[in-house]
């Protein structure tokens, strides 16, 4: 966004989202081309100024980064969390105004439903296995260079807690051949992906490990279950074992930092922080060396030692 006219630029912000998100829900990257859309030129020709399609004569081809992110049976897809961006955030977002009085999340106002935050994320098997495609298309741009930010070479188990599709088991096997990894997550998530470990980590024994590894968990959570999840990582690791962490770190012109904060304020029960913040926490949780790193991917890295 231009800084000139910022006010413009983020009055119209939500129709570039939207009309992208529009796009993918259509299949317009995928080659489709509904007749029953009585305007569908006025949308390809939107999606030609934003740069996700061009006019190749008298049809409509994707750009380089369409094909590559947004056609749905690319390896690197983000078409899944677009359409929970799409029908499940962009609903939610509505409520913004209301969650910042109440300081709850808005699933119950927009759709009704009660209970435990990740019964809304898998409330269909259609609305599970969309929310864990778009994860995994996330944690294909992150993963590489999360476990790219240290030296893991000291470790020889790695364990993914609530590593669904395995992207960061895979990335770390990649640059450390040598290192064994596990994936554990909730059993509805285990019977979609083959060889992962069944099991809820607030409630169940972790698989053995010298280093573990949460991505994207910690800002689910209040402080109070986060203090719970990472005594109980604290106490399974050996002496000199270790705790990776993938998150957004907080700072004053992080704006991406600033808005998934606020997503996690509409959609759970948590927030993004600062490295200051989850150093806190680690010390809390008894441990030592400590430290965080951006990584230039939209998730940073910190690792703790016992």
């Amino acid at each position: 966004m231009t800084t000139s006219n910022i006010v413009l630029d983020l009055i119209e912000a939500f129709r570039w989202s939207k009309t992208m998100f529009a796009a993918v829900e259509l299949g317009v990257f995928d080659g489709a081309r509904p007749e029953d859309c009585k305007e569908l030129s006025r949308l390809l020709d939107a999606c030609v100024s934003l740069g996700l399609l061009e006019k190749r004569g008298g049809d409509y081809v994707n750009t380089s980064v369409a094909d590559r992110y947004l056609r749905s049976d690319s390896p690197d897809t983000l078409s899944g969390y677009i359409r929970y961006s799409n029908n499940a955030l962009y609903p939610m977002w509505g409520h913004l105004e209301d969650a910042v009085r109440e300081g709850t999340h808005r699933w119950k106002q927009t759709f009704g439903f009660d209970g435990p935050i990740f019964s809304h994320f898998f409330r269909t098997e259609d609305a599970m296995r969309e929310f864990l495609k778009g994860m995994h298309g996330f944690g294909r741009i992150c993963s590489p260079a999360i476990v790219a930010a240290f030296d893991l070479s000291r470790f020889r188990h790695l364990v993914d807690l609530g590593g669904a599709s395995g992207h960061l088991a895979e990335a770390a096997r990649e640059r450390y051949p040598h290192l064994k990894t596990t994936v554990f997550d909730l059993p509805s998530v285990a019977r979609i992906y083959p060889g992962t470990i069944a099991g809820d980590f607030f409630t169940d024994p972790l698989p053995e490990a010298d280093l573990y590894y949460v991505g994207r968990i910690l800002h689910d959570w209040s402080e109070e279950k986060i203090a719970k999840l990472l005594a109980k990582i604290h106490a399974a690791l050996p002496s000199g074992g270790g705790l990776l962490i993938g998150e957004k770190l907080l700072d004053e012109h992080y704006i991406a930092g600033h808005m998934q904060s606020l997503n996690m304020l509409v959609v759970t029960e948590g927030r993004e922080r600062t490295a200051g913040e989850y150093e806190a926490l680690l010390q809390a949780a008894g441990f030592t060396f400590i430290e965080s790193k951006h990584t230039g991917a939209p998730l940073h890295a910190t690792l703790a030692i016992k």
